[in-house]
């Protein structure tokens, strides 16, 4: 069974890396043209490009699939089926058309619920208890297609949303190996229609997300701050100063929202709306990451 392979960051790579060391016969991949990054601007190739150059597999990075021209390269290849990770491109119907099994794709959510390109990021901010990985039939509308299968773990309740990633490659790399046997041995898989009424979606995350709110509830701040990092971090501002917010625990406490409830061994206590949180690692501007305590005795509160 001939195998294309679409995918750009981390978790596509973790997914191509699945697949070529269980023997899926990979004919092709394609990935985001390369980005200039860094304070070189450098043009820097996609961790799927790194995969797939170090065991010589052909390496497309059309812009897009409007030249009928990169239509009949993908052709050319003769995909059985195409497997589709965190591409970052929405294919149009003349690609998806192409392989005779269809194209599939690992979505980083327990479809149709977060369907859009934050979706562990939000299970998180809105602090669910589960997550999981979706395979799926690909169609022109967005994270939309029939589910062929799905993989489910629980999120801890001090997981951030980096954390949880890492852990939903892994479990998205094996449920893609696992589809992609079944269409080896029983060709084209039947799908479950996505139940309409319970579509959610999960937009972009952007900088306005991440200032503290502390009239909010312990539980609320705490799943924001987990829920923003690694990117883009939840600030505070402290005694006039900005931080980044990089970890906390929910704690017992009360006090007027914002309020400092004391410093201790493991972190600052401030007062939610409803309970308080133990900040317990954060950044000043331009500094590095620290634990809090360790800045705080560096840099004490003002009575």
């Amino acid at each position: 069974m001939r195998v294309v392979f679409m995918g750009t960051p981390d978790i596509a790579a973790t997914c191509l890396k699945k697949i070529l060391a269980d023997g899926f016969e990979v004919v092709g991949v394609y990935t985001q043209p390369d980005r200039p990054k860094g304070r070189g601007m450098k043009l820097v190739a996609s961790p799927v490009k790194e995969v797939a150059l170090r065991v010589n597999i052909p390496v497309f990075q059309p812009e897009n699939f409007r030249e009928e021209e990169t239509v009949e390269a993908l052709r050319a290849l003769k995909p059985d089926i195409c497997a589709v990770v965190a591409y970052g491109r929405i294919l149009p119907q003349k690609v998806l058309d192409v392989p005779p099994l269809g194209c599939i794709n690992i979505h980083a959510s327990l479809l149709p619920k977060y369907r859009g390109s934050a979706p562990y990021q939000w299970a998180v901010l809105d602090g669910l208890t589960e997550s999981g990985v979706t395979a799926m039939y690909l169609t022109r509308e967005m994270d939309a297609g029939d589910i062929i299968d799905v993989a489910k773990t629980p999120i801890g309740e001090n997981e951030t949303a980096g954390e949880l990633l890492d852990r939903l490659a892994v479990l998205g790399a094996n449920l893609l190996s696992k589809t992609l046997g079944r269409f080896q041995t029983e060709g084209k898989l039947p799908g479950t229609a996505q139940d309409a009424s319970q579509v959610s979606y999960a937009p972009m995350l952007d900088k306005t997300m991440c200032p503290i709110d502390w009239s909010k509830t312990a539980w609320q701040v705490h799943n924001q701050v987990r829920g923003l990092h690694p990117w883009p971090v939840a600030t505070m501002v402290l005694q006039g100063k900005t931080f980044k917010v990089h970890d906390t625990r929910v704690t017992e406490g009360t006090g007027k929202p914002g309020e400092i409830l004391g410093l201790t061994k493991t972190g600052l206590r401030i007062a939610c709306g409803e309970g308080a949180v133990e900040i317990t690692s954060l950044q000043a501007e331009g500094g590095k990451r620290m634990a809090a305590p360790d800045y705080f005795r560096g840099h004490p509160l003002e009575a």
